[in-house]
């Protein structure tokens, strides 16, 4: 863990954020080792942040213990670097126990899951996210997706909650993000109210393939799941994004990512073991996912196999213009 606070790291973050797929052996067993291996590589090659047993990393299918050992494995693997955001979920008990374990573990923060089932009322998500924040010493973000939906006024609350952060959106509902950012904004201008320096994040599975979208509202933090197995790729994509390089951003939009999301789309949970396949692709050998998500077919990694050659042939040929 940093002294430094965690939203002016992430504020300050230059490249995409790194969501780590979590390493199983062929017996299905957490492997310690293939889970530094990957998140050491990812640290690397520059990402900004690692956010661990996150929905990427297979939060719902580890023990307490199994969340405890990798979160721990990933602030040492960092080694204060970049800041370590680990998952929280299910119910509020639940997530309190899961946010201390981060918090042992040495995490410079919690990505809030959406309750584990219900469907809860705007009240009853406040009050679970504000006990959630009170419970723990570290900074929250909110992931608003699924069964957790907020009002603007409901994130003009959450943003006033002392440690909580930012809202990470993985709904995609523009429309509604506007309303927030803008509501948020409004509260919190000319006070001393903790919205003013609210962070966004745009949390949909393959976020590039929206990033152009977010960032005309103002988002410009992302998730990259395409970080796990293609850095050089995410990288160029990022730093294109921000420069303003509207060539190259189409170009890996055409040819690469609106192909991998529409592979992804193919079946239930390819979110996941899509891309756990290609971190096995590209040579690190993380194992399959666990039930009750499902491996790729044959067909699909061989089609997922020449969307990524395709990315990087996208790399070369820009670098050679």
């Amino acid at each position: 863990m940093s002294s430094a606070p965690l939203a002016a790291r992430l504020t300050r973050a230059n490249g995409p954020l790194f969501f780590p797929v979590t390493a199983y052996g062929p017996d299905g067993a957490l492997d310690l080792d293939a889970f530094r291996a990957h998140v050491r590589s990812g640290v690397e090659a520059g990402a900004a942040a690692v956010f661990a047993c996150c929905g990427t990393g297979e939060f719902h299918a580890l023990t307490p213990e199994e969340f405890r050992d990798c979160v721990a494995a990933a602030v040492q693997e960092t080694a204060g670097r970049v800041p370590v955001v680990a998952g929280a979920g299910y119910g509020t008990a639940l997530a309190i126990r899961y946010a201390k374990l981060a918090e042992d573990a040495g995490a410079d923060g919690i990505l809030a899951m959406p309750p584990y089932l219900v469907v809860a009322d705007q009240e009853g998500l406040l009050r679970h996210y504000t006990a959630l924040a009170a419970a723990t010493a570290l900074d929250v973000i909110v992931y608003q997706r699924d069964n957790a939906v907020f009002t603007p006024e409901t994130v003009v609350e959450l943003a006033a909650v002392d440690g909580i952060i930012g809202l990470k959106d993985g709904y995609g509902d523009l429309d509604l993000m506007q309303r927030i950012v803008s509501a948020v904004r409004t509260t919190a201008a000319g006070s001393e109210a903790p919205g003013r320096d609210f962070l966004y994040f745009n949390g949909l599975p393959t976020a590039e393939l929206t990033g152009l979208a977010y960032r005309g509202i103002g988002i410009t933090l992302y998730s990259s799941a395409v970080f796990c197995f293609a850095p050089e790729i995410a990288l160029a994509f990022h730093r294109a994004l921000t420069t303003g390089d509207d060539a190259t951003v189409e170009r890996l939009l055409d040819g690469f990512y609106r192909p991998l999301v529409e592979l992804r789309a193919r079946r239930n949970g390819y979110a996941v073991s899509l891309v756990k396949a290609a971190v096995r692709l590209r040579g690190q050998d993380v194992g399959e996912v666990r039930p009750p998500l499902s491996e790729p077919t044959a067909d699909h990694i061989k089609e997922l196999a020449d969307i990524v050659e395709r990315g990087y042939a996208l790399l070369a040929d820009g670098a050679a213009e």
